[in-house]
């Protein structure tokens, strides 16, 4: 398994290696029947699924909302207005701007699809050497690394939008000044977060966490290598 690995190693950096001292490499090694072109494209394919798998579980509705792991939470920076709020008996405002905020990420994390597929597309040999001798997610830090300013961009208007047609500020302001106006007793800072970039955030975070669980899947477990191609590839390195 190790030296298949290995060899399939050598066919990536067929490219990038001088001719006499890769068929010095080669010649030690056991022959694959997996072409360049065919590890390349198993790769793409691989984050193809991914991508399209991750986005499918955030972009539907309750994506977030109801996923323990990645629903986005009160923001931090927050928390004493979320707990002045409670106290002040204002639970089910809190609720509804927690809600809100998950609606919001659910809805931006759909339109991640053709930036994904953009980044996947202009893949190089050398990035696909890099994935293969990588991590578990070594993939995922790829698409991360090649995507998030894109998506961000992208997504920072769709949150806005969602923030704006679902009034969450009409959440948000009573909270905030309910807080504020008791600090003047209490003591403490006036509170004004960045609703849409922590939202954003957020999403691209739930995002990514299951592009990376999509990935080690198709490395480590046959059934979900859907393609034939996916069986090929992952197969004959796995």
């Amino acid at each position: 398994m190790k030296t298949t690995f290995i060899a399939l190693m050598a066919s990536v950096v067929l490219v990038s290696c001088d001719p006499q001292t890769l068929e010095g490499i080669i010649g030690t090694l056991p022959t694959t029947t997996l072409s360049n072109e065919e590890v390349i494209a198993g790769l793409k394919e691989a984050l193809n699924v991914g991508a399209k798998n991750a986005v499918s579980f955030t972009a539907k509705t309750d994506g977030f909302w109801k996923n323990p792991r990645i629903r986005i939470p009160f923001p931090p920076e927050a928390e004493k207005v979320k707990n002045t709020a409670i106290n002040l008996g204002l639970i089910v405002q809190v609720e509804k701007f927690e809600n809100t905020l998950n609606r919001a990420a659910e809805k931006a994390s759909a339109e991640a699809v053709s930036v994904f597929a953009t980044a996947i597309m202009n893949m190089t040999i050398q990035d696909g050497f890099n994935i293969l001798k990588g991590d578990s997610t070594a993939a995922t830090k790829f698409l991360k690394q090649n995507t998030t300013a894109q998506l961000t961009m992208k997504f920072s208007p769709i949150v806005q939008k969602a923030i704006d047609e679902v009034q969450l500020t009409s959440y948000w302001q009573p909270l905030a000044e309910a807080y504020n106006n008791a600090i003047i007793f209490t003591g403490g800072e006036p509170v004004n977060p960045d609703l849409n970039g922590y939202v954003t955030q957020k999403a691209l975070d739930g995002l990514f966490y299951y592009v990376g669980v999509e990935e080690k899947k198709i490395r480590s477990d046959p059934a979900a290598r859907v393609t034939e191609l996916l069986k090929k590839v992952f197969g004959s390195v796995y």
